[in-house]
C-alpha cells in the first residue's frame, strides 16, 4: 500500500522553484500518495508572486517553474473547518497551517513541510 503524505506549500515550493531543500523534500515525497488542502493552489500562487516581486530579472524562469507545478500530482482534499479551527486555537497555528496539520492527523499521514512551527505542532500531542 502506498503511504499517504501531506505536503504543504513550503515543501512543494522548494521543489517547484528549485530551492536548496528541493532534493531532501523530493526524497521524502517519493513513493507516496500526496494530499493537500485545497488552499495549496492559492498559497503556491502567493509564493510565486512574492518571488516575482523580489527578483524581476527572473520573471520568465519563475513563471515557467510555477506553470510546471502540476507535474507533481497532489490530491486536493476538503478539510473539516470546525476541527481545523479547534486545532488552530490549541496549537497557535494559522488556519492555513492548521489545515495541513488536520489533514495529516486525519489521514494518519506523514507531514512534509519546511515550516518549523508547523512541524513542531505535528510532533506535539496537542489536539490529538
Amino acid at each position: 500500500m502506498t503511504p499517504v503524505k501531506v505536503v504543504d506549500a513550503s515543501a512543494l515550493a522548494a521543489i517547484i522553484f528549485g530551492e536548496n531543500a528541493a532534493d531532501a523534500v523530493s526524497d521524502r515525497l517519493e513513493a507516496g500518495r500526496l494530499l493537500a488542502p485545497r488552499l495549496i493552489d492559492y498559497e503556491m500562487a502567493n509564493i510565486c508572486i512574492t518571488k516575482l516581486r523580489r527578483d524581476t530579472s527572473q520573471r520568465d524562469k519563475i513563471l515557467r517553474s510555477f506553470t510546471g507545478r502540476n507535474r507533481i500530482i497532489v490530491e486536493r482534499v476538503k478539510i473539516d473547518f470546525e476541527q481545523m479551527l479547534s486545532l488552530a486555537v490549541q496549537s497557535g497555528l494559522s488556519a492555513y497551517d492548521a489545515s495541513y496539520l488536520w489533514l495529516a492527523r486525519h489521514h494518519d499521514a506523514e507531514l512534509v513541510t519546511l515550516d518549523k512551527k508547523l512541524q513542531a505542532a505535528f510532533a506535539s500531542p496537542v489536539g490529538r
